[in-house]
């Protein structure tokens, strides 16, 4: 099959397979006599395994290691689990740290809709708010800033 074959079937873009195919993700088709690229069903499964784990959030070296094993008949099955158990830590890390800030700005909000929305210079409005936030990681406002 031809490229354009290929990403028919995968959805995966001519350019991407080319930049697989440039960086060792995807093994070098063969070439037919007109030296268009010819695609087999292997290679289907194989852009399809690479689109997924993409999907995933695997890292292009993450799946490059997780093939690299496969090719040389190795179980790559213990990366795939370590990967997924960095990947869930990263995932809880990054809500904790989303919840955090949805408790600041709404935290912001509540204290900047009691502001003055007619300053100019940001001195005693929501502005003033973030301003300071940077440097107190919260909300402060003094009896004299509002």
């Amino acid at each position: 099959m031809l490229i354009h074959e290929l990403t028919a079937q995968t959805h995966v873009p001519t350019k991407t397979i080319r930049y697989y195919e440039s960086i060792g993700l995807m093994p070098r088709p063969k070439r037919a006599d007109n030296n268009y690229r010819h695609y087999t069903q292997v290679d289907v499964e194989r852009l399809r395994f690479i689109a997924n784990a993409r999907a995933l959030d695997f890292s292009l070296d993450d799946i490059a290691e997780i093939l690299t094993a496969r090719d040389k008949g190795i179980a790559p099955c213990q990366r795939v689990l370590d990967t997924l158990t960095h990947h869930l830590t990263q995932i809880d890390q990054r809500i904790a740290d989303f919840v955090t800030l949805r408790e600041s700005l709404r935290q912001l909000q509540s204290e900047g809709a009691s502001l003055p929305l007619d300053d100019v210079r940001g001195e005693h409005c929501v502005c003033y708010l973030i301003k300071t936030y940077r440097e107190s990681g919260k909300v402060i406002i003094t009896e004299g800033e509002t």
